[in-house]
């Protein structure tokens, strides 16, 4: 069973700049193509937006494992019972 594991910083960094400039892109291609502004084209480069940054948040993931190798998920090292065994103490 694979874990939930969080996007690297390049994750995150490349899909908000491939975002920004999707966005940009788009929205002008739609104008020039005589697309009226409205709420169905802001969703149209929203979606598309979306969908190009993440592919480009993935490739830059799978680009990173192929260099580093697989990273071990990580666990809470404190079970939560015994988390709020601890908290509780700290009231009393």
């Amino acid at each position: 069973m694979a874990m939930f594991s969080l996007p690297s910083i390049w994750n995150l960094i490349i899909s908000t700049i491939v975002f920004s400039i999707a966005a940009k892109y788009i929205g002008s291609h739609l104008h020039n193509r005589g697309i009226p502004e409205g709420r169905k084209r802001s969703l149209w480069v929203l979606g598309l937006a979306s969908l190009l940054s993440w592919g480009a948040g993935e490739a830059a993931d799978w680009t990173q494992e192929r260099i580093e190798g697989q990273q071990p998920a990580t666990q809470a090292s404190v079970e939560p019972s015994q988390l709020m065994r601890e908290v509780d103490q700290i009231r009393k």
